[in-house]
């Protein structure tokens, strides 16, 4: 039995018995990758990015593409990715590389390399030469949102993006999901029921179009600081997920 096997064995089957070409495969050849820089879909992140432009005109201020072993377009060899929610306001939206210059990019990325995800040094820019290993990362939206909080109808939009990069990734195994935005945006975009498949810390899930999804609470300083989440509670998803990319 393989590691993929034994680690996602206690996961709920597929429901239905999913079989034929998957919601994965429809999304691939339908779903563009990724957004341009002055995405029109939603008005609301529209306007707080023209007030982040002439408040920070040095800023990335755009959608915030994913990083990746070979930069933003590239990994498409990869066996994980990782979902996080959106760009924080100085943060992502700042440096224009995702988790890179917040608190939770501090936790992921020293991760990472702790499980050979990742090489080089973290130093918080976009510039810094870290490098990804097998391993690529994005978020559910693109753009950065007021407060951290993107509505629902925002996060839909932003779903075709989000689509098409999973759909692309043709050597993807497992999908890490920061966060319970990012499990039900990974969820819809793959076509499955959200209510199939609830979000729980350290849950795994074999989807019906073969993915694993996996699920933690995501990085945030709200949650490390509150003790939510935890340095070790984060490598135990980790611990159990890094197995089953080697399957």
């Amino acid at each position: 039995m393989s590691p993929r096997q034994r680690n996602a064995g206690d996961a709920p089957a597929a429901p239905g018995g999913t079989r034929g070409v998957s919601p994965r495969q429809r999304n691939a050849g339908d779903a563009p990758a990724a957004p341009g820089r002055d995405c029109p879909r939603c008005a609301r992140l529209v306007e707080y990015r023209r007030a982040n432009r002439a408040a920070h005109a040095q800023w990335h201020n755009a959608p915030v593409p994913a990083f990746a072993p070979d930069g933003a377009g590239g990994g498409a060899d990869v066996a994980l990715l990782i979902v996080g929610l959106a760009p924080g306001l100085r943060g992502a939206n700042r440096t224009g590389r995702p988790f890179t210059g917040d608190v939770a990019g501090d936790l992921l990325f020293g991760t990472l390399l702790a499980f050979g995800l990742a090489e080089g040094t973290y130093g918080a820019r976009a510039d810094d030469g870290l490098r990804l290993v097998g391993c690529r990362i994005t978020n559910a939206v693109r753009c950065v949102p007021p407060e951290n909080k993107p509505t629902g109808p925002e996060i839909a939009a932003c779903r075709p993006f989000l689509a098409g990069e999973i759909g692309a990734l043709r050597h993807l195994k497992v999908v890490l999901a920061l966060g319970v935005v990012a499990h039900g945006a990974v969820v819809a975009a793959l076509g499955e029921k959200k209510s199939a498949w609830p979000f729980r810390h350290g849950a795994v899930h074999r989807l019906g179009c073969g993915l694993v999804l996996a699920d933690s609470y995501h990085c945030s300083r709200y949650n490390t600081n509150t003790g939510r989440l935890t340095e070790a509670m984060f490598h135990a998803v980790f611990e159990r997920m890094v197995p089953m990319l080697g399957a």
